[in-house]
């Protein structure tokens, strides 16, 4: 099992969820971040911080949320550990409201 993030963080990145990580399990891209999925023990802190809830366990996903769990684990392959970061981008609030921002994402 293993924490996930989805659609929500795309272009906000507000890093709380990475503050609370006692795994280092959290990688950084341009406007997104991910969970590595072999370093995440699943303590589920960063569920409870991550301000837009953009995180979920494997197992709660949403059925149109269920193909994250792939991105994030082949984005972390690539992707920075982010142990922590620059704050969240200067849109994040306006971003946060937004849905179906998959195709936002840069890689």
């Amino acid at each position: 099992m293993t924490c996930v993030v989805t659609d929500p963080c795309i272009n906000c990145q507000y890093g709380e969820c990475l503050e609370v990580c006692p795994a280092d399990a959290f990688h950084r891209g341009p406007n997104f971040m991910v969970i590595n999925p072999q370093s995440c023990i699943n303590c589920t802190l960063c569920i409870l911080a991550c301000p837009v809830e953009a995180i979920a366990s494997d197992y709660e996903l949403r059925p149109e949320h269920r193909h994250y769990v792939q991105l994030n684990a082949e984005l972390a392959q690539s992707w920075p550990v982010a142990f922590s970061g620059p704050p969240a981008h200067p849109d994040a609030h306006f971003w946060s409201e937004q849905t179906d921002k998959l195709t936002l994402l840069q890689r």
